[in-house]
């Protein structure tokens, strides 16, 4: 063993006890350390998320707070479990394709409500607790989908992979707006003068008749987010 109750081999956090080592009834919990890294992740960013942080936050040492948790990739794993545990699932309605859209905007909607979430996702977390409730009801989900098991787990992979590309371009657009020194039409208007400038040309004509019916980017991201999931389910449809 190692300082804190470390072990020197690879271990899973969900197979340890609550708290290493023995002694009184542990004073914290699991849940309520990831409820504070979490609460310190919305406020100010996961670069925030400390041990020290965390341990101040919940009233305990530092170096306590390992006894807990060994590592911080722990931490972070409880942090990713603690907020996967806010899907609501509602029964298969045996349209899949409709329940995985549903599932997706849920996530969308996560990532926002946790900008944070997107750097954390890993394979390595997949299998806590909340995410292992997430792939059972997915699977439900996608009972009606004459494909292979290990297909339909791509595809729920590709999906989540999807949503975190698309909710983290939202977010680098959203932040970006934040730091113009003008505002974000101004720069649109400047921007569509440069390529109108450059496409008219005529070096570009295949762009150009590609953008002849594009409207920029669209006022209601909502619906352009079910167009993009949307296409990427009908992949696995045919």
């Amino acid at each position: 063993m190692t300082p804190g109750g470390r072990t020197a081999g690879p271990e899973v956090i969900w197979a340890r006890p609550q708290r290493a080592g023995r002694g009184p009834r542990p004073a914290h919990s699991r849940d309520s350390i990831a409820a504070e890294a979490v609460r310190i992740a919305d406020a100010e960013g996961i670069d925030a998320v400390s041990m020290r942080r965390v341990a101040a936050g919940i009233g305990a040492g530092t170096m306590s707070l390992y006894n807990y948790v060994p590592r911080k990739e722990d931490l972070y794993e409880l942090m990713v479990d603690a907020v996967s545990g806010e899907y609501s699932y509602a029964p298969p309605t045996g349209d899949w394709h409709a329940d995985l859209l549903a599932l997706a905007r849920q996530t969308r909607a996560l990532m926002h409500r946790h900008p944070w979430l997107p750097r954390l996702l890993s394979p390595a977390h997949g299998f806590s607790p909340n995410a292992l409730r997430y792939l059972e009801h997915s699977l439900a989900c996608l009972e009606p989908l004459e494909v292979p098991d290990g297909e339909k787990l791509e595809l729920i992979a590709a999906v989540n992979g999807a949503v975190a590309t698309y909710v983290a371009s939202e977010l680098a657009l959203a932040e970006r707006a934040r730091t113009l020194p003008w505002s974000e039409a101004e720069e649109q208007s400047a921007r569509t003068a440069w390529l109108g400038s450059r496409i008219a040309t005529g070096e570009y004509p295949r762009l150009a008749a590609a953008l002849q019916g594009w409207t920029g980017i669209p006022a209601d991201l909502g619906e352009a987010f079910d167009r993009s999931v949307s296409r990427l389910l009908g992949a696995w449809a045919t």
